[in-house]
């Protein structure tokens, strides 16, 4: 499997060490970089769900060009996605749930 196969929530991860302001005298440019990381993602996500929405009403109302193939393969997609962003979710509250639990 090729990394074009991979939905467009996982082309976000290489910009992590960019955006990450790795080395400034302040914590803000960290926090926005961050927040603009999980942003993009979560657009992502939203408009690979978008698109497949489109797709499937496009064949549905028999559309030219539209096919049940791209319908399926939107779908796909957009599931993956969000089966990805429920993932990182649960392991991101187990993390934080680890570390309320641990002694002081």
């Amino acid at each position: 499997m090729t990394s074009d196969a991979l939905p467009s929530i996982f082309s976000v991860t290489p910009s992590i060490g960019v955006s990450s302001g790795i080395g400034s005298s302040s914590g803000h440019s960290v926090h926005s970089g961050f927040f603009e990381i999980i942003d993009n993602a979560l657009k992502s996500v939203s408009d690979s769900q978008q698109a497949s929405a489109t797709a499937e009403s496009s064949f549905v109302a028999g559309m030219p060009g539209a096919s049940l193939s791209n319908a399926l393969v939107a779908s796909d997609r957009a599931e993956v996605a969000w089966n990805a962003t429920v993932a990182i979710r649960n392991e991101v509250v187990s993390a934080y749930q680890s570390i309320m639990n641990m002694p002081l």
